[in-house]
């Protein structure tokens, strides 16, 4: 996530193409994310649902670990990823 907020459009778009994800999009992903949710739940008990998304969150995190990020300490990784969720 980027922490400045380029201000014209040029500066915007070059950030985005590099990948950068300002808090305003940010949020916007997360909020995909429990759009999806809400519309399982129709037919999905919660409970089985977030144990569902925590799941596909830990095998997408650790996909990312290995073959993008190339962690070679896996259970630093997995600390560093807990201590995310607890701040969350």
């Amino acid at each position: 996530m980027r922490d400045e907020n380029p201000t014209n459009r040029k500066e915007r778009r070059t950030a985005d193409a590099q990948g950068a994800v300002s808090n305003e999009k940010f949020l916007k992903l997360a909020d995909r994310f429990i759009d999806v949710a809400n519309r399982q739940n129709q037919s999905v008990k919660a409970t089985s649902l977030h144990m569902a998304f925590l799941y596909g969150a830990a095998r997408y995190n650790a996909h990312v670990a290995k073959n993008i990020l190339e962690v070679s300490d896996q259970e630093g990784f997995v600390q560093e990823m807990t201590r995310h969720y607890q701040e969350m």
